[in-house]
């Protein structure tokens, strides 16, 4: 832990303003589902910062724990050496102990998770044994013949997550980030190919899971095929 003597005045006084303002915010425990390009990337850091939640991304998290060595860490570790699929219960066992950091105090966005019935079933039985349960579900609704476009434009900032697109989201500089300036990236399977293989493994695993979750009654479909400002509006307007 950071010594606070040396952090800046203004650094502090600017953390303590946010958790006095957050502290007004109701609390949240979302998902976002979604095939690759429906504009969940870009959803996300605005539904954050509106909510003051967390952000956890099953794959960061993952990554994160084994880097760390964390008791979860290292058996994901041995799995994974193993050529094994990390299990369920690992997975929600990371989303459990990361509930208890304090940016997730006043909820958290799964993205990337549950993408089976299995995987909803357990992370509501977890959910259960705290008291609570997932308040919302957005379906990130898209045709699969809009979503090459946007894939093969698609621009990454790493250390954010915040994502460009050269026709519809373009950055103020081509190739570099608005806030730091910092290089863009675009991913490897950011290609027509590789997203046709994944269209194909999301519709075929996590349909059943939309299904799920409408039937519990906390399912909103968005229609992400508009432009983000549109998208944002109607999120919002889900979660109001």
């Amino acid at each position: 832990m950071a010594d606070l003597e040396d952090v800046q005045t203004v650094d502090l006084m600017s953390e303590l303003l946010r958790r006095l303002k957050c502290a007004q915010k109701p609390d949240k425990r979302l998902i976002f589902i979604g095939p690759p390009g429906s504009g969940k990337g870009t959803q996300s850091p605005i539904v954050k910062d509106e909510y003051c939640l967390c952000h956890l991304s099953t794959g960061d998290m993952l990554r994160a724990a084994v880097a760390s060595k964390t008791p979860l860490g290292l058996k994901a570790k041995e799995a994974m050496d193993k050529g094994a699929l990390v299990t369920d219960e690992l997975v929600v066992g990371i989303i459990d102990k990361a509930m208890n950091k304090p940016k997730c105090q006043k909820g958290f966005i799964l993205d990337g998770f549950p993408r089976t019935v299995a995987q909803a079933e357990k992370l509501d039985e977890m959910l259960k044994k705290r008291g609570t349960g997932i308040d919302k579900v957005l379906n990130f609704a898209i045709d699969d013949s809009v979503l090459e476009e946007r894939i093969t434009g698609r621009w990454i900032h790493p250390s954010s997550g915040r994502s460009y697109h050269t026709k519809f989201a373009p950055p103020k500089t081509p190739g570099v980030d608005d806030i730091t300036g910092e290089p863009l990236i675009q991913r490897k399977d950011d290609n027509a190919e590789v997203l046709r293989s994944r269209l194909a493994a999301f519709h075929s695993q996590t349909e059943p899971v939309i299904d799920y979750y409408a039937k519990k009654s906390v399912l909103t479909n968005i229609k992400a095929e508009k432009p983000p400002k549109e998208v944002t509006s109607e999120v919002q307007k889900a979660l109001s």
